[in-house]
């Protein structure tokens, strides 16, 4: 199996309750998917940042599956890649080898069960330069309560909150390289249960930290080991208030 179709099939999720019709679609879409991605090379990572507008909010929509349907120009600008490159391409182009899958696994296990993550990212640009955003996410559902998009909306963070993360996605990615991706799952697990927070709340807990202008905003309540322990499954409260300061809602 070639490197692009493995890490797709890394990247793909679909919920364990699927029926027999929607498996069989799904497949469907991957073979289409990977005959294009196939032939996708990813860019050699450069140790350079993308210079960029960075009070600018980078916008995508995908569907339930993590393919791209639409993007921003700030996506198409911090990219480098042109829109027609990005249409039809799993999400996972811009993927950096630094980021550890185990963030991705956490993601969508929560996306599709209807929670939302925001994770603090590192990017691959074309140019091979990375970026690093925070992502939020909304899912859009049908009439019948299905999830069938979702929208993103990525901004960038202070050096502080990456040099935070950077150290714990270090490990978790070494963890990753040397026992998989279920050994770095249970590290992160314990990692939260010792801080007694769930993800989000390290996040916000970081960035409200080190963004000026958001120090005086309440500060998200701890949640109990076990609710650590069950952050993919169980809804967790939105804190609305302080996202939607720092997205400028």
């Amino acid at each position: 199996m070639e490197t692009n179709e493995r890490n797709f099939r890394a990247d793909r999720y679909t919920p364990g309750n699927a029926s027999k019709q929607q498996q069989q679609q799904a497949d469907l879409w991957e073979i289409k998917t990977l005959e294009r991605f196939a032939n996708f090379t990813h860019p050699m990572p450069i140790d350079k940042e993308v210079s960029w507008d960075k009070s600018r909010i980078i916008m995508s929509k995908t569907d339930k599956f993590g393919i791209i349907e639409y993007a921003n120009d700030t996506f198409i600008d911090v990219s480098g890649y042109e829109e027609h490159e990005l249409m039809g391409m799993p999400h996972s182009i811009v993927r950096h080898p630094e980021m550890p899958k185990v963030l991705f696994k956490v993601l969508w296990d929560n996306l599709l069960a209807g929670n939302v993550v925001k994770p603090v990212v590192k990017n691959l640009s074309k140019s091979g330069r990375y970026y690093w955003v925070i992502a939020d996410f909304e899912i859009k559902r049908n009439d019948k309560g299905e999830i069938t998009s979702f929208y993103s909306r990525r901004k960038a963070v202070a050096p502080e909150v990456v040099a935070k993360v950077e150290g714990l996605y270090r490990k978790l990615l070494q963890i990753e390289q040397t026992s998989g991706v279920g050994a770095s799952e249970k590290y992160l697990l314990g990692y939260l249960e010792d801080l007694n927070m769930s993800y989000n709340e390290l996040i916000e807990h970081l960035v409200m930290e080190y963004t000026p202008g958001l120090k005086g905003s309440k500060p998200a309540q701890s949640a109990p080991a076990a609710q650590a322990q069950q952050s993919h499954s169980e809804p967790e409260p939105e804190k609305k208030g302080f996202f939607s300061r720092f997205f400028g809602w």
